[in-house]
């Protein structure tokens, strides 16, 4: 266990040095990604530039300047923006986190409730016209991209029909946080979750269906028909026994990268002022402090994604904590 937990640890520290090196080495490399000017203002003089490059160390080696920079994120946390008028850019990081949390959390709730539901009974009803109009819809949500479909659902419940009854209720785009109105959260969370989770809902149900056809030509389907347990059983036990490997290695890595600022579209759309949201304007800017805390935030997700996957792979499948304890 204590060899595995240093093999976890070693991995994810290769791979947050990795990421930090490649994102610095692009910014770097980005023509007019310089900072200076964009600190000093436009129109500064050469002296003004050239104490704002000593000053913020922009006159130092590269490696001298990364490795100031990951002291500041990861040791002093007093990393600062380059735009923002020496913004600090963790405390931004860790202020947006809870809101692209809430919305991730309420899009992969709709997500895994109805593509199991359309799974199963696409499965068990495999080509109907059930089976053939539940597909085509899942298809027709994963070919709907997620800002247009966005700004469908603003224009209808925010502008043309806002003042009817079907959508009184909506409320002004922004976030309300928790502690302030449950209901208020809830609210304006609704729409936006479900915007987001809609091509997930297609993508599941198609995985979920194709796994459970699959999973019924198995020995261990046969020997339970066997014994006699019946359809329900089969279906809802047997079945979804063989069929989570895949759903949850999906599940797995899509709600990471989605708590990891993969949701930015719909945080844009929505103006909710989420981790998307943050790294879409540290891009518009090239403000490379608070792409740089952004970005080693999700790989920080996706990093542990990864290794509680693995957790849940034992537990769902004792074959392969067999195989590793054999190896």
């Amino acid at each position: 266990m204590l060899r595995m937990l240093a093999a976890r640890l070693g991995q994810m520290v290769f791979v947050l040095f990795g990421i930090s090196v490649l994102v610095f080495g692009v910014f770097f490399a980005t023509p007019g990604a310089d900072p200076t000017a964009r600190i000093a203002g436009r129109g500064a003089s050469p002296e003004v530039m050239a104490r704002v490059r000593s000053a913020y160390g922009f006159d130092r080696p590269l490696p001298v300047q990364y490795a100031r920079m990951m002291e500041k994120l990861f040791v002093s946390r007093d990393l600062t923006s380059f735009v923002d008028h020496g913004a600090p850019v963790v405390p931004e990081v860790m202020a947006a986190a809870p809101v692209t949390l809430s919305l991730v959390l309420w899009a992969s709730l709709f997500w895994v409730v109805f593509s199991l539901a359309i799974g199963i009974v696409s499965a068990v009803l495999r080509d109907s016209w059930v089976d053939r109009f539940f597909m085509g819809i899942g298809l027709l949500g994963l070919s709907m991209p997620v800002f247009w479909l966005g700004e469908v659902v603003n224009l209808v419940t925010q502008s043309r029909f806002h003042d009817t009854w079907l959508f009184s209720w909506v409320p002004p785009l922004g976030y309300v946080p928790f502690s302030e109105s449950p209901l208020g959260w809830a609210r304006a969370l609704l729409l936006p979750a479900l915007t987001l989770s809609v091509a997930f809902i297609g993508l599941y149900a198609r995985v979920l269906r194709a796994e459970l056809l699959a999973a019924m030509g198995e020995d261990a389907i046969r020997t339970a028909r066997a014994k006699g347990a019946g359809p329900a059983r089969v279906w809802l036990w047997h079945g979804l026994r063989l069929s989570w490997l895949s759903y949850v290695s999906l599940f797995g890595m899509d709600f990471a990268q989605l708590v990891g600022g993969g949701a930015l579209l719909t945080e844009v759309v929505f103006a909710l002022p989420g981790v998307g949201r943050l790294t879409y304007q540290g891009l518009n800017t090239l403000d490379l402090p608070l792409i740089m805390a952004t970005v080693m935030y999700a790989a920080v997700f996706v990093v542990l994604a990864n290794a509680v996957i693995d957790g849940v792979y034992a537990l769902l499948d004792p074959r392969i904590a067999e195989g590793r304890h054999g190896r």
